[in-house]
């Protein structure tokens, strides 16, 4: 059975890929304004141009920052909200990250050791090849039965690029 609620979410994206993707948008800008401006009767001049594309990337750049550690901090939170919990990060495993439309997804697997019936909250961390955080969210997996497994599924909160491989940050059981 497949729990795919997702009771929490908070949703990262790494700053220096964030920064790069922003240098490159910076740098189109600035050919196209260096372009412009070549060809217009603008007073604008390129030296202009080019630090007001500067200082549009380095805005992107710390915004990018800004949103990993902030939804990094929002799981986080939510997760230490859970009283009572118990690491469980043994008790999960995760399968093959895949794409369902635009998102990375990754199947959860729960196995619940426990002689009662449990919940758990499971914090995902999707990744690039170089390790980078991409996006973080958090899953629970209500009523596991006693010496049962259950499944869920992990779902990016954005569309996520490359080759995205996925990791358990954090499992509470409670």
């Amino acid at each position: 059975m497949t729990d795919r609620r997702s009771g929490i979410r908070a949703g990262a994206r790494n700053g220096v890929r964030a920064g790069a993707r922003a240098a490159g948008a910076a740098a189109a800008v600035l050919a196209l304004t260096l372009a412009a401006a070549g060809c217009s009767d603008s007073d604008t001049s390129p030296s202009d141009a080019a630090s007001k594309a500067a200082s549009a990337a380095s805005s992107a750049v710390s915004r990018g920052s800004d949103a990993v550690a902030s939804a990094t901090a929002e799981a986080g939170k939510k997760l230490d909200e859970i009283k009572g919990g118990v690491d469980a990060k043994g008790d999960v495993k995760l399968g093959d990250v895949s794409t369902d439309g635009d998102r990375a997804t990754v199947p959860v697997t729960v196995d619940n050791g426990q002689s009662d019936t449990k919940s758990y909250a499971v914090q995902v961390a999707f990744r690039d090849k170089g390790g980078n955080l991409l996006d973080t969210v958090v899953v629970t997996v209500n009523d596991v039965g006693a010496d049962a497994s259950k499944k869920a599924t992990a779902r990016s909160n954005r569309s996520l690029d490359g080759d995205v491989t996925a990791d358990v940050t954090r499992a509470l059981r409670h």
